[in-house]
């Protein structure tokens, strides 16, 4: 398995697009092809959003760890906030609600961690290379 790759990002509209770059950088020269890259990306932003909306607080930020590994991507979104995410189910009218539900939809793998001072939410992409 390859070293992580951490970056924090404030809590900030702009660190969904910041993080979401910075995931496409990391995976730059992985070869992976451009449907797992978009998975990948739209995961990156989902949890992003998430933390924003619901884990981090005013003046707080979040952690953004990507590792590729042989043959997955795993990406872990950490904040603060210990309420575990939970998949909704919206009504087609609902504004929003359906971040989760995509990542259970795009991901090969995706789960929950407790920190000492908040949670993660991870998930994993299955690649060949």
């Amino acid at each position: 398995m390859s070293t992580a790759i951490v970056m924090r990002f404030a809590r900030t509209a702009a660190s969904v697009p910041s993080a979401r770059s910075f995931a496409r950088g990391v995976l730059r020269d992985a070869c992976l092809d451009s449907c797992a890259l978009d998975d990948i990306l739209l995961c990156v932003s989902e949890l992003s959003t998430n933390a924003l909306r619901h884990g981090v607080p005013v003046g707080g930020a979040f952690l953004l760890q990507v590792q590729l590994a042989d043959a997955h991507v795993r990406v872990e979104c950490h904040d603060a906030n210990r309420r575990r995410p939970r998949v909704r189910h919206p009504a087609d009218d609902d504004q929003g609600g359906r971040g989760l539900l995509l990542v259970e939809a795009l991901a090969s793998r995706w789960g929950t961690g407790e920190r000492p001072f908040g949670k993660f939410v991870w998930f994993e992409v299955d690649h060949k290379r």
